[in-house]
């Protein structure tokens, strides 16, 4: 089956003046495990895509895992009724059987939510995802590429500097870096959500959920902002993106970075700073985290300024543990 098959229909990309994507809906798109049950069924199944799930990104990400489902379904002959916990446990288990546990997990979660919204909306009297299990995945510790401080001050340096561009990405990766912000929290600030309040300049990151989280600029990342914002003169723009594509002619547009275009620009910079290629847009804010762990900060610290909901999060940046265990088994003299 091609992944990608379920995505194009309902979610077509078209940029507004904030940046924002429009998702386009049409019942003809709808999966025939859908169709098949009704038009109460199809605008229920519409619902849940547009008003249930508002965010674009897990929109796109569980709209592939049903689509894989109602996908399976349709070839084994299953029709949305007759859909019970044995044939979704059918399916997760051959599904554990192809991709990892956290994505098994992830669709599973993407099958019960939406099952849930059927289930309130009446199509179906019980969710029948409900009882089954996904499969045991405990993580202790982050798989996310991580640079040393040096290898991270190094990647900045080489940035040139004397063009916009590599202002602007230096302005971008020391946010995330020195802010620990999340790739898409940096995209989407605008010129007014970098302020000053007293004597420091301070974030203002629009995190997930349409909630806002504010952070005291660090001094570097004040400076790389300050260089950006004066070269591009923007300054005054307040309502319009911090961050901004660039034309063929090497000068910002008023159209907001995409983070494919942030990992792109990574990608470009990594390679020319000599550093693995498989580091990631998520790579700064593990950066960031783990060098404040290992300068002596707190993890209750790094949780309020990370904004993760959780501690544990948190703690899977601290890798400061790993030099202790190695220190240990060098002990074995042999």
């Amino acid at each position: 089956m091609d992944k990608d098959r379920f995505p194009q229909p309902y979610h077509e990309k078209s940029p507004d003046d904030s940046g924002s994507e429009l998702l386009v809906v049409s019942s003809a798109h709808t999966p025939a495990l859908i169709r098949n049950a009704g038009e109460q069924a199809q605008r229920r199944f519409l619902e849940f895509f547009t008003a249930h799930i508002r965010n674009p990104g897990t929109r796109a990400v569980y709209g592939r895992a049903v689509a894989r489902f109602c996908d399976w379904c349709e070839r084994q002959h299953v029709e949305l009724l007759d859909v019970s916990p044995f044939v979704v446990a059918a399916y997760i288990e051959q599904l554990t059987q192809q991709r990892s546990a956290p994505t098994v997990k992830l669709h599973l979660a993407a099958i019960r939510m939406l099952f849930d919204w059927l289930v309130v909306g009446q199509v179906l009297p019980l969710n029948p995802a409900a009882s089954v299990r996904g499969p045991k995945h405990v993580v202790t510790t982050g798989k996310t590429p991580v640079l040393t401080a040096i290898a991270a001050r190094e990647l900045l340096d080489t940035i040139d500097c004397t063009r916009i561009v590599g202002l602007r990405d230096r302005a971008l990766i020391g946010l995330m870096v020195y802010s620990f912000a999340r790739v898409s929290a940096a995209i989407g600030m605008n010129v007014a959500d970098y302020y000053p309040q007293g004597r420091r300049m301070r974030f203002r990151l629009h995190e997930k959920g349409g909630k806002h989280h504010e952070v005291p600029a660090h001094h570097n990342a004040e400076e790389y902002l300050d260089a950006y914002l004066h070269e591009a003169g923007i300054a005054d723009e307040k309502k319009g993106p911090l961050f901004r594509t660039v034309s063929r002619h090497r000068q910002l547009t008023d159209r907001r970075m995409h983070r494919a275009d942030v990992l792109r620009m990574i990608k470009r910079r990594a390679v020319k700073a000599g550093l693995p290629e498989h580091i990631c847009c998520h790579t700064f804010r593990a950066t960031g985290i783990t060098a404040y762990l290992e300068n002596g900060g707190s993890l209750e610290h790094a949780q309020r300024i990370a904004a993760h909901n959780s501690v544990r999060t948190t703690k899977l940046y601290d890798r400061t543990s790993d030099a202790v265990s190695l220190d240990e088994i060098e002990r074995i003299i042999i």
